[in-house]
């Protein structure tokens, strides 16, 4: 059994930055491209960012050149830098894997607000 741990979400002020966590543990697979996804109030989980095994990285225009997705395989552990955050930002965070092999069980998220 797969289980995500995200972590490092709270409030912020509009321009701030944060740094997000997962943690996979169970059986998971290196291998797996992972993805960071959120879900606002009132609105569907969307993806943020993938990033391969190998770190080629895909980000939503609505981010892009705003977060950063990283990971270490070594540690099973995945990070989204997010900076120059933005009211729209506000919503939980999720991580998980990316791909045709379809997402596994989701953590309990972490919830980023941005407000002043």
């Amino acid at each position: 059994q797969v289980q995500f741990v995200e972590s490092g979400g709270g409030l912020v002020q509009p321009g701030g930055s944060l740094t997000l966590s997962c943690v996979a543990s169970g059986n998971i697979r290196s291998f797996y491209p992972m993805a960071w996804y959120r879900q606002g109030p009132g609105k569907q989980r969307e993806l943020v960012a993938s990033i391969t095994h190998f770190g080629t990285t895909i980000y939503a225009d609505s981010v892009k050149g705003r977060f950063t997705i990283s990971r270490d395989n070594a540690k099973n552990t995945m990070y989204l830098q997010m900076n120059s955050l933005r009211p729209e930002d506000t919503a939980d965070y999720y991580c998980n894997r990316e791909g045709p092999l379809g997402r596994l069980p989701w953590g309990q998220g972490t919830q980023v607000t941005v407000s002043s």
